[in-house]
């Protein structure tokens, strides 16, 4: 194989903030692109600074291993992320761009979707939750003032808005955001609430027609999140205190659902495993975001038949794309991804460019 990298910078339409005053303007990733003959798998890994995350990191450590690298004989994308697994066994996120460039370029020597390898159809009825058909994608607010909450809400009409809270003026905003919407409510903490809090704010949260509640606890707060779980007012999702594949059975006893993230878990294929696992333990399974582009967005998509929600907004929420393939349904605002039908990820890199 052939290996290839580089950095990618792609501007959001507002500055994007989550709990704790973190803000970015821009999503900072690693692009990798694996040839072999006529075929070129694409993967990426965005750049997190609260996982001390840097692309400048990751393209380090392809340069001093790209030889070993470019020596493996792809013949079992699972073989290739073990190997990747003990060649970089303390940088997911590279493992997972890498794993991602894996199997985009493993479905195309198969002539095959991704969710088709994997013996998964994907219906295009829009009745969520029946029969693999896909759950419908979020779109999320980031923080900020209400009143510019509200204006990014009215700009852009969605089925289903994902919410990030953490502030003293919580409550506030979703009853201002639902006084302008009827559309289902989903609310991310990331980790930003005490129990204290969390208990006062999940009650109050569900009498607005909140639907579920994402991380509301610092993610080694098992004790709060017992008592959350007792109060047993509205679903509750691990996002930060599940990543790898050994938090999925700890969670169960804590949480309703899981948030699976492929950079942070190391990959498609250990992910494949998690919603494996999640549903033996009778969890329900979401994948979620860290804002990546159409490539890394495209990943997510191709799990769609097996979820039971997704946050894959990454490429709704910026100004330039860097590919083409990925398309969300605006028809009546649904929501839905069209059926990704090209071979592998199903979608197409093309250089950064305005949508």
């Amino acid at each position: 194989m052939e290996l290839s990298f580089w950095e990618q910078q792609l501007p959001f339409e507002y500055p994007f903030t989550i709990s704790n005053g973190r803000t970015k303007t821009h999503q900072h990733s690693l692009m990798v692109r694996l040839s072999l003959g006529n075929w070129a798998g694409f993967g990426e890994a965005p750049a997190i600074v609260y996982y001390n995350v840097t692309v400048e990191g990751m393209i380090a450590q392809l340069e001093k291993h790209r030889k070993v690298i470019e020596k493996f004989a792809l013949i079992d994308p699972e073989r290739f992320w073990h190997f990747l697994h003990h060649l970089f066994p303390n940088d997911p996120f590279l493992v997972c761009a890498l794993d991602m460039a894996g199997w985009d370029l493993w479905g195309q020597m198969k002539k095959q979707p991704l969710h088709q390898l994997w013996n998964t159809e994907w219906t295009t009825t829009s009745n969520q939750g029946a029969n693999n058909v896909p759950p419908i994608c979020d779109y999320t607010l980031g923080i900020d003032p209400i009143e510019k909450m509200v204006q990014k809400m009215e700009a852009h009409p969605w089925p289903i808005y994902k919410v990030k809270v953490g502030t003293e003026y919580d409550i506030e905003m979703i009853t201002s955001l639902r006084k302008h919407t009827d559309k289902p409510i989903r609310v991310d903490a990331n980790a930003g609430w005490t129990t204290e809090e969390a208990l006062l704010k999940i009650p109050a949260l569900a009498n607005l027609g909140v639907e579920l509640v994402e991380q509301p606890l610092a993610k080694d707060n098992w004790e709060g999140m017992e008592q959350l779980k007792k109060q047993n007012v509205l679903p509750l999702f691990a996002d930060e205190s599940c990543v790898f594949e050994k938090d999925v059975a700890i969670c169960a006893n804590y949480f309703d659902g899981i948030n699976i993230k492929l950079t942070k878990c190391s990959g498609l294929t250990p992910a494949l495993r998690m919603i494996k696992e999640a549903s033996t333990l009778n969890l329900k399974v979401m994948m979620g975001s860290m804002n990546e582009s159409v490539i890394g967005s495209a990943a997510i998509a191709q799990f769609l038949p097996q979820l039971d929600y997704v946050d894959m907004d990454g490429p709704l929420l910026m100004t330039e794309l860097n590919g083409v393939g990925l398309n969300y349904s605006f028809e009546n605002n649904n929501g839905c991804i069209e059926p990704l039908m090209h071979y592998g990820l199903g979608v197409q890199y093309r250089p950064p460019f305005v949508k």
